[in-house]
């Protein structure tokens, strides 16, 4: 709208000079109220120290930033004490200004440090942080280290990560010339690495609340598993070590030889086998290396566990139910995590002593190309179902100084067959129990014992059967056996357990039950004991091409549970 000709030379609103005149008054109110009050409510202005240090103006110089992750605040805290002790020391100072220092980069913070008393000069915020099983540190959550580097001035705000306000933990270096603050980052991340909390730990990553992202690091015991607490098949036991843990024992002699250090190892079986055990033996076995636990929600940061286990080698990365990411593609479902799991095997280099150790109750479902290259997956063996003499040691290794006779111990492990590790210490379990509700605690013995297999092994202990993984005994129905389809899977949660009389097979029988990994194998119903070979791609069929439901087939061997 155009301003008619008559306002345009007119003079001034009778309100406009009052107006104007009572705005440059506020104005001059507001900034000597400022002025005046700057002292008694701020601390020490930050500009004057940094300008003192630096010896120029700190809003000049460009900062260099390092993000640094979430599971790495603490070897970040850690380096930096290093390298500006290796360098003589300096001070640190803290930032004030509240949740408003964590929206702002420090180059932010020097513009804005003094204008109305904003990021004065105040206290170094400290975090505690665990940084082993029964330890913890403080390390700086927000604060500035003043020091020289090489004779240059250097000034870098340390920050831990805020993920409720969006922010990462970072270094921000301030420092007059460049080239010092690259080569001070450098040295931070060797120091990172030579001086790693995580090193020769063993770990779980959590996720975060916030995001997709890893949240922290839990740290646990090495546990303290024996060999002689593991009842395998003969010589499997030694295989697995030997992969797992004599490659990285020679691995110089393997190297001369121009071979590869990093190796892929699966254990597979019904659950309750063992497995699990098995894989804690290992990690208690390996005290130098660096151990990444990941299972459930934190298979979701197998490429972050494969990064650190590079940078921390010798280690090793373990993936419990790995068959949860890497199922075999078809069509229809490919998970995101399958190529993950896949690139975070092919990305370490074949010089990297790192192990992947996998274990998985459906072997039958895994992607085949987790073992089509040398390295990813390079031995597969079987952690079976115990035999008659194999039950009979896990009674013993259970049992302990219980008053069980050898004649009772042998009459139960004949007469819990299918029955897993898992199940054979419920068993004890259930005898000292029956013992003490029949108020003689002190008195467990061979009664017991028989009165607690007949009763797990009964009709209406079906699901104690299936969550421990034992299959029915001979005779006994097992209503949880057989999927709507019919086609004997199992069905809803009860599809993993093993069905009456089926057994995983491998590829060899004997005192070295292994199997090389590929899609045929599988589960297989009411397989011939002894056989050989792998077994026939329709596990609806027998071997002589007849029906599931034969009688019960044994396996050799077992473990002892998770």
């Amino acid at each position: 709208m155009s301003i008619p000709p008559a306002a345009e030379t007119s003079g001034p609103s009778p309100l406009e000079g009052p107006l104007a005149s009572f705005l440059a008054d506020f104005h001059a109110l507001a900034n000597l109220a400022a002025e005046h009050s700057t002292p008694e409510t701020s601390g020490e202005p930050l500009l004057p120290a940094l300008t003192a240090h630096l010896g120029v103006d700190p809003r000049t110089p460009a900062t260099l930033t390092e993000e640094i992750s979430p599971l790495r605040t603490a070897d970040a805290d850690v380096a930096l004490e290093h390298v500006i002790a290796a360098h003589g020391g300096g001070e640190q100072l803290g930032i004030g200004g509240g949740d408003q220092r964590w929206h702002n980069s420090l180059s932010e913070i020097v513009q804005y440090a003094g204008q109305h008393g904003m990021f004065p000069i105040g206290p170094v915020e400290f975090r505690t942080v665990p940084v082993g099983p029964e330890t913890e540190r403080s390390v700086v959550a927000f604060g500035l280290h003043l020091f020289a580097f090489d004779g240059s001035p250097v000034a870098v705000l340390q920050r831990g990560s805020n993920p409720q306000f969006g922010a990462a933990a970072k270094l921000e270096v301030l420092t007059p010339d460049r080239e010092v603050a690259a080569a001070f980052l450098t040295q931070i991340r060797a120091a990172m690495n030579s001086h790693s909390v995580l090193r020769r730990q063993v770990v779980t990553f959590t996720s975060s609340e916030y995001g997709p992202s890893a949240g922290g690091v839990t740290f646990h015991a090495r546990p303290a598993v024996r060999s002689g607490d593991i009842v395998l098949p003969e010589g499997t036991l030694r295989r697995i070590e030997r992969h797992v843990l004599g490659i990285g024992a020679h691995a110089e002699a393997l190297a001369r030889a121009g071979q590869h250090l990093k190796r892929g190892v699966l254990l597979y079986g019904p659950p309750g086998t063992g497995k699990t055990l098995t894989v804690r033996y290992l990690v208690g076995a390996a005290n130098d290396a660096t151990v990444i636990l990941l299972s459930g929600q934190s298979l979701a940061l197998v490429s972050l566990a494969a990064e650190t286990a590079r940078t921390l080698a010798p280690a090793i990365v373990v993936l419990e139910d790995c068959d949860l990411v890497a199922g075999a593609r078809n069509p229809h479902t490919s998970s995101p995590l399958l190529f993950e799991v896949l690139d975070a095997l092919d990305g370490l280099s074949a010089d990297s002593d790192v192990t992947f150790l996998l274990t998985t109750n459906r072997v039958d479902v895994l992607e085949p190309a987790l073992a089509q290259r040398p390295g990813r997956v390079d031995l597969a063996v079987e952690i079976p179902l115990p035999d008659a003499p194999a039950r009979r040691a896990l009674l013993d290794l259970y049992a302990g100084d219980l008053a069980f006779s050898a004649q009772a111990r042998e009459e139960v492990a004949d007469a819990a067959s299918g029955a897993t590790a898992s199940f054979v210490k419920e068993l004890v379990r259930r005898a000292v129990l029956l013992a003490a509700e029949a108020g003689t605690p002190e008195q467990v013995g061979d009664e017991q014992l028989r009165s607690a297999v007949a009763e797990m092994m009964s009709d209406g202990e079906a699901i104690t059967r299936a969550t421990l993984g034992a299959s029915a005994p001979d005779g006994v129905p097992d209503v949880f056996d057989e999927g709507e389809s019919g086609d004997g899977t199992g069905a809803g949660w009860f599809a993993y357990a093993p069905l009456a009389g089926g057994v995983y097979r491998p590829g060899l029988q004997g005192p070295h039950a292994s199997a090389s990994f590929s899609a045929d194998l599988h589960f297989e119903a009411d397989a011939e004991d002894g056989a050989e070979g792998v077994v026939d791609p329709d596990p609806r069929r027998r071997p002589d091409g007849g029906p599931v439901g034969g009688p019960d087939a044994g396996s050799d061997g077992g473990g002892a549970p998770a």
